[in-house]
């Protein structure tokens, strides 16, 4: 199987986390965003969508996180990421859907603007966008700090896919100056993610 991706892109250090975590290798083949090599007609054949990451395994071609993560996890049955229980894989997509619909628009917002933009030339940050995405992120992280006060992983006792996903925009807390000061669970459960070696290898 091939991955497209860029080694600095969150959502690709997700798959890749997993992919290491469930040791399935993957032929890794790097898009180069600075130089937009995502929007030039032999990648957007690939993805439409002109982003990373892409799966490719034989003819078969695969876009979003999410739903590579839980496709490379049906190719190790009984891994603990997707355990087989219908109600549990029903509620790690919920958390991987909250991810990108919710949790995701505040930080993604702020990733952006303070963060990405200068990466491909996109210039200074837009500061009505960047007030806009820390009333967002304070939504979302309302939510998920409450969810993990008495839990230390988002679903079951152990990280799944949840985990996995809902940890995407930490990768880049720091520099993106993501508000986390009122949020203690969310910094403890980061914390344990950042243990997990399957996580520290995919890191940028």
């Amino acid at each position: 199987m091939k991955l497209y991706y860029h080694p600095k892109s969150p959502n690709a250090t997700a798959v890749l986390a997993v992919a290491y975590e469930l040791g399935i290798t993957l032929d890794l083949h790097e898009i180069n965003l600075p130089g937009g090599e995502q929007r030039q007609p032999a990648f957007l054949r690939i993805n439409p969508n002109g982003k990373v990451p892409t799966l490719e395994d034989g003819d078969f071609i695969l876009w979003e996180s999410g739903a590579i993560m839980q496709y490379l996890a049906s190719k190790k049955p009984g891994n603990t990421l997707w355990p087989a229980d219908d109600r549990t894989r029903a509620d790690i997509t919920r958390w991987q859907m909250w991810r990108f619909g919710e949790w995701g628009r505040g930080a993604g917002f702020l990733i952006w603007e303070r963060l990405v933009k200068k990466f491909i030339g996109g210039g200074d940050p837009d500061a009505a966008k960047v007030k806009e995405g820390e009333e967002l992120f304070n939504i979302g992280a309302a939510v998920l700090n409450g969810h993990l006060e008495n839990r230390e992983y988002l679903v079951g006792t152990k990280p799944t896919l949840a985990d996995f996903s809902v940890a995407v925009p930490m990768v880049y807390a720091t520099p993106a100056g993501l508000p986390l000061d009122a949020y203690p669970s969310i910094r403890r459960w980061y914390g344990r993610m950042e243990k997990i070696d399957s996580w520290k290898k995919s890191l940028p």
